[in-house]
């Protein structure tokens, strides 16, 4: 018993050398940190930094300096957090928006890069009395930041907000910048600055950007495609790329978060924002490896270094205001330019004043090489942890102002589709099948509605209705099993009717949907599900926005969106219902989108995307008659159609549109298509006298008009 103890007692004999004690600890502290200090208003990065200085090495010492040192599982760790931050930083930034933004984006790369070093050289020069090398790779410190506010942003939901587009646009090109002066200083301190310097430095790069923009975007979306249906390898696969890039970034003489960015920057277009691959990278990224890249930065700060004389206190107090204010003079300089408003000015500034990772990276090279003395790097230790917590503290507050702005913001109530008229019924009896079609549901629904899409099957009405509800319930739970991985949620409903059109159309009215998706393929080996060869009953019966689709192809494999429009589809009442979400999935995909439709259309269509902040690159084309789309688009095979047709007695149907959007799906019978039925307001009066249509009279009058004109084409061909 006594052995017992003894043996229990050493294994927390300080520090602690057993891995699986020094992991589980560090798991409560990513568990337990947030939560306590959340109601002392302090962020939980605040929480975590402040956690690794009090476990690590330089406070209590419960970690010791092996776990932490380079060789150290705790280091990579660290390491494999930062390169998540950098890589899930590229692959939120929102391409079509950093288009749209790139020249401020560079504006704020080049003020937030020259301003810090050329104000912070003669100052660390004429202040410190530092030398010239020192002076300059310690102002370049200055320059550099780290995005430890990220996760927070992401959490807001505002990735995708310019001045966040802006703020990571700088903070690739200023790092960037400063690592390869980190480099050449580096060389020079080493005496190898020469002209073959300068050449290996340039072809390396060459060819790291040959590997990354041209080879790893076609060998990655062939192996997507091939584990199209294998979650778990597509995750492994993603991981390899990121790190193989950073791999390939240090050989090419650069940071390797620079390769972790530009692999997230080369993977955008792969992965949607919408999907289960991406739910799975934010899910082990942010619930483990950057919480313990914080708490590593924490266990890196030595506050003893404060207490040892004035001059490491005035060393670290001039580096940490300097620090501040010029990433602040930064954000100001950027807000004037571009005319910005206060909150978000401040988020530009609470992303880009954090100074880690670099940061680290550049003083410890500048000590190893005896270029910076020990007051240097213990000033920078404790300007890290500073600028870590204003960072946080202003982006969190800057990110609630900018919440409450947009929730008060007077949105164009025509145009704006509201978060409780967002609803998609999804018929479907079983997963197999239908997993692009429930894929494609998700991906045009908007992540901020609660509950998004109701998966519904209607079954029909016998003796047997008991039995075959409960086996239909079984494949409804497969089908939330399957799709489990998107954050988005599902309900299920099995129900059963005389008519399963009329089932479908009952089922989105007792949800208030605004649409309803249906697998319409008429591809071999699929079973139409749902409608059989006749989408007219289900037109009849139902209002809504109706999408029936044939989609087979994994998303990877779509080069263009061709969206194909009537004229007068603008003036329809639910244009907004199918517009919002066709303009939603161009941005998930990051499609360019390529519109046939009049011009009046396809600029309701850009304001549409406005008042839902929907960022995508749409090109219109005029079509003069409608035979030259034919010889206009230009299809290939890996493009999704979509056309926009439009029920009998609304304002853009005609006999020829109709005709016209059905022989652009059976010339292109190959492709991926999705054919759009906007809903159309029924008179509630007359719901009383179903069995009175005006449907057969419809009918007649288009067969009439269509016998005419063949009449009419027959005697052309006489004469």
């Amino acid at each position: 018993m006594n052995s017992f103890i003894q043996h229990f007692l050493q294994e927390f004999h300080l520090p602690l050398t057993n891995p699986v004690l020094v992991f589980s600890i560090i798991l409560f502290i990513i568990l337990l940190a947030p939560i306590v200090l959340r109601k002392l208003r302090v962020p939980g990065i605040i929480g975590l930094i402040i956690s690794g200085i009090v476990i690590g090495p330089k406070g209590l010492g419960i970690i010791g300096e092996n776990s932490i040192a380079e060789e150290g599982w705790i280091k990579l760790f660290s390491t494999i957090g930062l390169l998540y931050i950098m890589f899930m930083a590229g692959l939120d930034l929102d391409l079509n928006q950093f288009k749209r933004y790139y020249k401020r984006s560079v504006v704020f790369g080049a003020m937030t890069f020259f301003i810090p070093l050329m104000l912070g050289f003669p100052i660390c020069y004429y202040g410190l009395n530092l030398s010239p090398m020192a002076s300059l790779l310690t102002a370049s410190m200055f320059s550099t930041h780290t995005l430890v506010a990220y996760p927070m942003v992401a959490k807001f939901g505002l990735t995708k907000h310019h001045s966040v587009a802006i703020s990571v646009g700088g903070t690739i090109l200023t790092d960037t910048a400063v690592l390869i002066i980190l480099a050449i200083i580096s060389s020079a301190s080493n005496g190898n600055l020469d002209f073959a310097f300068w050449i290996r430095l340039i072809t390396s790069l060459l060819f790291f950007s040959l590997i990354m923009f041209y080879l790893l975007p076609k060998i990655t979306r062939w192996f997507l495609r091939k584990l199209d249906s294998e979650k778990t390898s597509q995750y492994i696969l993603i991981l390899s790329v990121v790190f193989f890039a950073a791999f390939l970034a240090e050989v090419a003489g650069v940071e390797h978060i620079i390769g972790a960015f530009v692999s997230g920057l080369v993977l955008n277009r792969l992965i949607p924002h919408n999907s289960a691959l991406m739910n799975r990278i934010d899910f082990i990224g942010n619930a483990l490896f950057i919480p313990v890249f914080l708490i590593f930065v924490g266990m890196v700060v030595d506050y003893r270094a404060l207490f040892q004389g004035t001059w490491p206190l005035i060393i670290a107090g001039v580096l940490t205001g300097f620090a501040i204010f010029s990433k602040w003079l930064a954000a100001w300089v950027t807000q004037q330019i571009y005319r910005m408003s206060g909150p978000e000015r401040r988020m530009i500034f609470g992303l880009s004043t954090s100074h880690a990772a670099a940061t680290l990276a550049i003083i410890m090279v500048g000590y190893q090489g005896n270029i910076l003395d020990l007051n240097v790097v213990n000033g920078t230790i404790l300007l890290i942890l500073i600028t870590c917590m204003v960072a946080s503290f202003v982006t969190e507050n800057a990110g609630k102002e900018m919440l409450m702005q947009l929730a008060v913001k007077g949105e164009d109530e025509v145009l704006e589709s509201k978060l409780r008229n967002k609803h998609l019924v999804v018929a479907m009896n079983k997963l197999e099948g239908n997993e692009k079609v429930l894929e494609f549901a998700l991906q045009v629904s908007d992540p901020k509605v609660i509950n998004p899409i109701s998966v519904v099957s209607v079954l029909p009405n016998s003796r047997q209705a008991q039995q075959i509800i409960h086996k239909s319930r079984k494949n409804l739970e497969e089908i939330v099993k399957h799709f489990s991985g998107y954050e988005a949620k599902l309900n299920t409903i099995a129900t059963v009717d005389l008519n399963i059109s009329s089932g479908i159309s009952r089922v989105a009215l007792e949800l208030v949907a605004d649409a309803v998706i249906v697998n319409d393929s008429n591809r071999p080996n699929f079973l139409k599900m749902i409608v059989g060869d006749d989408r007219q009953h289900l037109m009849e019966s139902c209002d809504k926005t109706i999408f029936f689709c044939q989609i087979d192809k994994p998303s990877v494999d779509y080069h263009r969106l061709i969206v194909v429009a009537p004229a007068y589809a603008e003036l329809e009442n639910y244009f907004i219902s199918w517009a919002e979400r066709v303009l939603r999935y161009s941005n998930e995909l990051k499609l360019e989108l390529h519109a046939f439709m009049t011009e009046s259309c396809f600029e309701r269509l850009m304001r549409v995307g406005e008042a839902n902040q929907i960022v995508t690159k749409a090109i219109w084309h005029e079509l003069n008659q409608k035979e030259d789309f034919f010889h206009l688009a230009g299809v290939d095979n890996n493009d999704l159609m979509v056309v926009v047709s439009a029920r009998p007695g609304s304002i853009a149907h005609t006999v020829d549109q109709e005709a016209f959007g059905l022989k652009i799906l059976k010339a292109y019978e190959n492709n991926d298509w999705v054919l759009i039925y906007p809903g159309q307001d029924a008179d509630v009066s007359y719901r009383n006298y179903e069995d009175v249509s005006g449907v057969p009279i419809g009918v007649g009058v288009e067969t009439l008009t269509k016998i005419g004109k063949e009449v009419g084409s027959i005697f052309k061909k006489e004469s």
